[in-house]
């Protein structure tokens, strides 16, 4: 498959996985676990049954192992991480050289959506905790929805968010066509993230494409 007929949707790198980030990672994946402090990347393509090959590329490259590996209905993502923050940069070099793109060549990521309500209401909460595999929701508390496309940048919104705030992760979903996390926490702590992943996003580059 030449360049031309791949499509690089994402990819990110997260330098330290924070301790709630990898923490409910660690609940999802199926593959290797993450912990705190590790880096990790994350590359979602299409074709999506393109991920098959390239998690063989960058596993046999480095010590770098994966956590995730995932073809849903249009699109593959994988995830690779380590505490040897150099040896991800290296899997993901050797993909895309075996590739034949650079970083630049992934699509941008956008912010489809974000919502901020406060003082959540006791019933939305218990209907958003049946789903949720991260922190309960807490009734009074205020909810941030962040939704982004390309789905796997939401992953890295997620963790810069952390960084930034003493937020709450409540649940995350990187497949598909879209990315959502919801947070909570106080009104302030909740404005904190949602600026600091809005931010994160936007500095990162690429190609311009529509939803």
């Amino acid at each position: 498959m030449t360049a031309e007929e791949f499509s690089l949707r994402c990819y990110c790198y997260l330098d330290r996985m924070q301790p709630q980030y990898a923490a409910f990672v660690g609940t999802v994946t199926q593959g290797d676990l993450p912990t705190e402090g590790m880096a990790a990347l994350y590359i979602e393509m299409s074709p999506g049954n393109e991920v098959f090959r390239t998690v063989d590329i960058a596993v046999k490259a480095t010590e770098a192992r994966p956590g995730a590996q995932i073809v849903e209905r249009e699109f593959g993502m994988f995830e690779v991480h380590s505490h040897n923050q150099a040896a991800v940069i290296e899997s993901g070099r050797i993909v895309l050289e075996r590739l034949g793109l650079k970083i630049e060549d992934r699509i941008r990521p956008k912010v489809a959506s974000v919502q901020l309500i406060t003082n959540i209401d006791p019933y939305q909460a218990q209907l958003l905790n049946r789903f949720r595999r991260g922190s309960m929701l807490v009734p009074g508390q205020t909810l941030l929805v962040v939704e982004c496309f390309p789905a796997a940048y939401i992953n890295y919104a997620c963790n810069e968010a952390e960084k930034k705030s003493s937020i709450s992760i409540v649940h995350v979903s990187s497949v598909g066509r879209f990315g959502r996390m919801w947070l909570s926490g106080t009104e302030s702590d909740a404005q904190t993230a949602r600026d600091a992943s809005i931010r994160a996003l936007e500095d990162l580059e690429g190609i311009e494409s529509e939803f």
